[in-house]
């Protein structure tokens, strides 16, 4: 499962740094979490098609996170795009989609399904679960954990040969769900491994419910608009500081936190990293095209995109 930063800037986008979006893939489909305006070129920019976008979660409706929808939605049917697009947010997502495609006469030549969620759904993407839940956003707001699919258990070869299968042709028959020799695959495969678990928080201040919602994740990429020495002022707008953020992250029990939405006072973001790690080790600050690999070794750093070209 991969995890592309395409802008990680809070509110007011920078020479640097854009505004909110974040594509999950898992093989070839991708998964937009918001989509803050200039999106689209960030995607041109990286190696993931904007074609292969099966869903756009919006957590909620501030232009910084949602900008950049229209004019995705136009210019995947400008490419002939024929594929449906889900679009899943909060009460008035519609409404508002609807509002930004007929003042700009945008038209998507495919179907556009919109989903409006407060939390506790669970909706299918490709065989990936979508769980939404209710954030602190002082307007409607929601979160969103993404879990991939299901992978198969691990093949005990060595107890698959001692019960005399010993081909490697046998063994893939085995892997397929055969029974070879009497040997039935439950006899030598182990159970079904769930799939990674990315939680988004989106703009949010801390509430108790969040730890629950997203407890157990793989990784948490988190907003952590403010640092701890604005606490209050993060308060009063509805935001999360990197302490706050990597105290979430504990308590939930995450394996890896990334913190994004960062304001543009902070020119050292390795401060705002360091300030989460005191209370969370395993935390990361994002970088606008900076990509991350999750997988059974656990979480990679890629590197960061040329956004020159």
């Amino acid at each position: 499962m991969e995890i592309l930063f395409l802008g990680t800037s809070a509110a007011v986008p920078s020479k640097e740094h854009s505004t909110s979006c974040i594509a999950v893939r898992s093989g070839s489909d991708i998964i937009l979490l918001d989509c803050g305006e200039g999106s689209q070129r960030q995607l041109m920019l990286s190696p993931f098609s904007f074609m292969k976008i099966r869903a756009v979660l919006i957590t909620h409706l501030h232009g910084d996170h949602v900008f950049g929808l229209p004019g995705l939605i136009q210019t995947m049917s400008l490419s002939n795009r024929t594929e449906p697009l889900l679009v899943c947010g909060p009460p008035g997502t519609s409404h508002a989609l609807d509002a930004m495609m007929s003042v700009t006469e945008g038209e998507a030549t495919y179907d556009v399904e919109v989903v409006e969620v407060s939390g506790g759904e669970v909706l299918d993407v490709r065989g990936m679960a979508v769980r939404p839940y209710a954030t602190d956003h002082g307007i409607a707001s929601v979160g969103y954990v993404v879990q991939d699919r299901e992978r198969p258990g691990k093949l005990d070869a060595d107890k698959a040969r001692s019960l005399g299968v010993t081909s490697g042709r046998d063994m893939a028959r085995l892997k397929n769900g055969e029974t070879v020799n009497g040997v039935r695959p439950e006899d030598v495969i182990g159970p079904v491994i769930p799939g990674y678990r990315v939680a988004y928080s989106g703009d949010t201040r801390p509430c108790g419910s969040e730890s629950v919602a997203v407890a157990g994740a793989d990784v948490i990429v988190h907003e952590a608009t403010y640092m701890d020495s604005e606490a209050s002022q993060a308060a009063d707008h509805f935001h999360t500081t990197a302490l706050q953020a990597g105290e979430v992250a504990r308590d939930a029990g995450a394996r890896y936190l990334i913190l994004t939405h960062i304001s543009n006072r902070y020119d050292d973001r390795s401060a705002v990293e360091a300030e989460a790690r005191s209370v969370f080790p395993e935390s990361y600050v994002a970088e606008d095209m900076a990509m991350y690999t999750l997988s059974s070794s656990g979480l990679r750093f890629d590197g960061v995109f040329d956004r020159s070209a």
